[in-house]
C-alpha cells in the first residue's frame, strides 16, 4: 500500500458544552453525575404544549467563543430544526442552527512550517445546538436504557475548514480549541465528561490533486490522542480502498480503540436528510452591534498573548512558557507563584518540578492543590534569604501537600531553620572531618573534588540546617589554610 502517494484531508466538527447553569431552552440543570433522568421537564421531556425560552448566558458563552476564534459575529441568526429520530431525541428532532449561524469566517492558528510560515486552520461556522439524551447500551442485559439529563444541554459546534493534512495537525488543532475555550472560560472541556466532542471528517486525495475526495465521518473517539490514531487508521483503509481500484463510500465509522480499527456504522447523512427549517417556536435571535463589540471588549487574554508575555516578562525558555500556559489554572498559579515570590526563574522551576509532579503523583488536578501560590513563593523566599536550605525546602514542601500550613511553620516546628552561626557549624565541619579521616586526609592534601563529597555529610549531619554556601567556605579555608 503505497501511502505516500496520498494526502490526508481533515476537517473536524467539534461540540462544546457551554459553561451554563441550566440547559439551553429551560430551567433544568446541567450537573454532570446525576441520577439518571432527574434533571429533566416537559421541556426537555418534549411533552406537549410547551416550548423553548432561549438562555441568555449560552449565547453570550458562543459570542465570546466566536470572538476569541476570530470568527465574525451574525446581528441576526436563525435556529432550526435537524430533523431526525434516535431513541434519546424525544421531540424527534434537534433545536440547532443551520443556514443562518451565530457567527461565520474565524481561524485558529496551529503552529508552523520549517519555514517559520503559520499553520492556520479555518473556522467555518460557530452555532448554537441543544444536545441530545444518551442512550447507555452496556448496563443492563440485552435492555438500552435512556438518560435525558442531558438532553437540552446548550452546545455550541465550531466546524473547521478542511485545512488540515496529517492527525497531528488535527491534534494540534483540537488541542490549541481547547486551550482558548478553557482560558475564555467558555467550557470546562472535560472529554470523559462529554463537555468536548469530536466528529471527524476524512478523505484521500493523490498528492498535487486539488479536488476532495469521498469523506467519511469518524465518531466515537474519547480523547485527542484517540482522534489521532482514528484519522490515521481511517486514512490508511481509505487508501487500501482506492489503490485496489475501490471507491470510497460515503458512510460514518465508529472507532475501535481496544482494536485500533474503524468500522462502517451507517451511511452518511446529507444537510438535506435532516429536511431542516425555520424553529416555529423560536424567533430570530438578534443581537445589537453594541453588545457584540461589549463582548469582545471583555475577552479575557488569549493564550497566545499571554503565551509572549511570560517571554517578554519573565524571561522564560519557549518549553517553559508552552508548559506554564498548558491550562488557565497552571498559568494563573505560576503567576501569582512569581509575583508573589519576585523571581520568576525559580518559581518556573519549582511549578514545572515540584508542584507538576506533585499534581500528577496524587492523581488530583491544581484546583485541589493543597499548596497556595502565596505558600510556595513563601517558601522560595525562605530559600533565597538564607533561612532554610534547598533540600530543607523540598521536605517542608512535602509537609505543605500533606498538612496545608504556611511554610515558615512547618520550618519551625520540624526545626529546619538553616543554621548560619560559624560556631554551630564549625562543630558539625569537625565531626564530619573526624569521622571520615581518609576524605578529610585527600582534600586536605588538595583533591578538592571530595569538597562535594564533605558538604554532603556536614549537610546530612546537620540535618539540613547548616547553611551550605557557609559549610563550603569553611572546608576551602581549612583545605588551604
Amino acid at each position: 500500500m503505497s501511502v505516500d502517494r496520498y494526502e490526508m484531508v481533515v476537517g473536524l466538527e467539534v461540540h462544546v458544552q457551554l459553561k451554563t447553569r441550566t440547559k439551553a431552552f429551560c430551567a433544568c440543570s446541567t450537573m454532570y453525575g446525576a441520577p439518571p433522568n432527574v434533571n429533566t421537564c416537559p421541556v426537555c421531556l418534549a411533552l406537549p404544549g410547551t416550548l423553548p425560552v432561549l438562555n441568555a448566558e449560552a449565547v453570550r458563552l458562543a459570542v465570546r467563543a466566536a470572538h476569541a476564534l476570530g470568527c465574525t459575529v451574525k446581528p441576526i441568526s436563525v435556529f432550526a430544526r435537524k430533523n431526525y429520530f434516535y431513541p434519546d431525541l424525544p421531540k424527534g428532532y434537534q433545536i440547532s442552527q443551520y443556514d443562518r449561524p451565530l457567527a461565520v469566517n474565524g481561524s485558529l492558528r496551529i503552529g508552523e512550517n520549517a519555514d517559520g510560515t503559520p499553520i492556520t486552520v479555518g473556522i467555518t461556522r460557530l452555532h448554537l445546538e441543544e444536545d441530545a439524551g444518551k442512550s447507555i447500551h452496556d448496563r443492563y442485559a440485552a435492555v438500552t436504557a435512556i438518560d435525558l439529563n442531558r438532553s437540552g444541554v446548550p452546545l455550541t459546534e465550531i466546524v473547521s475548514e478542511p485545512d488540515m493534512r496529517s492527525a497531528q495537525e488535527a491534534g494540534a488543532y483540537l488541542r490549541a480549541l481547547k486551550q482558548i475555550l478553557e482560558f475564555t472560560d467558555v467550557s470546562d472541556v472535560n472529554m470523559e465528561e462529554g463537555s468536548l466532542r469530536v466528529d471527524a471528517n476524512v478523505s484521500a486525495r493523490l498528492r498535487g490533486e486539488t479536488r476532495l475526495g469521498t469523506k467519511t465521518e469518524v465518531k466515537n473517539m474519547n480523547s485527542f490522542s484517540g482522534v489521532e490514531r482514528a484519522l490515521q487508521a481511517e486514512f490508511e483503509r481509505q487508501v487500501g480502498v482506492l489503490d485496489g481500484g475501490g471507491r470510497v463510500e460515503q458512510q460514518t465509522m465508529l472507532w475501535d480503540g481496544a482494536r485500533g480499527i474503524v468500522r462502517p456504522a451507517r451511511s452518511k447523512e446529507a444537510s438535506h436528510d435532516y429536511r431542516y427549517f425555520p424553529e416555529p417556536d423560536l424567533p430570530p435571535l438578534v443581537l445589537s452591534k453594541e453588545w457584540i463589540e461589549e463582548q469582545r471588549q471583555s475577552l479575557p487574554e488569549l493564550p497566545a498573548a499571554r503565551r509572549a508575555r511570560f517571554v517578554r516578562e519573565y524571561a522564560l525558555s519557549p518549553r517553559e512558557v508552552d508548559v506554564l500556559t498548558s491550562s488557565v489554572i497552571l498559568a494563573d498559579y505560576y503567576e501569582q507563584t512569581a509575583r508573589a515570590h519576585g523571581d520568576p526563574k525559580t518559581a518556573a522551576n519549582w511549578v514545572t518540578g515540584e508542584v507538576l509532579a506533585a499534581v500528577n503523583a496524587a492523581g488530583t488536578s491544581l484546583r485541589e492543590f493543597p499548596v497556595r501560590p502565596s505558600d510556595l513563593a513563601g517558601l522560595l523566599s525562605l530559600v533565597r534569604d538564607g533561612k532554610v536550605s534547598h533540600t530543607a525546602a523540598k521536605r517542608i514542601f512535602g509537609e505543605m501537600r500533606r498538612s496545608g500550613e504556611p511554610p515558615a511553620q512547618i520550618a519551625e516546628r520540624e526545626g529546619l531553620l538553616q543554621e548560619g552561626s560559624d560556631d554551630a557549624i564549625t562543630v558539625w565541619v569537625e565531626e564530619v572531618l573526624a569521622e571520615h579521616p581518609d576524605e578529610s586526609r585527600r582534600f586536605l592534601a588538595g583533591e578538592r573534588k571530595l569538597l562535594g563529597v564533605l558538604v554532603g555529610a556536614v549537610m546530612k549531619k546537620s540535618k539540613g540546617r547548616a547553611d551550605p554556601r557557609r559549610v563550603n567556605q569553611l572546608l576551602s579555608s581549612r583545605a588551604s589554610g
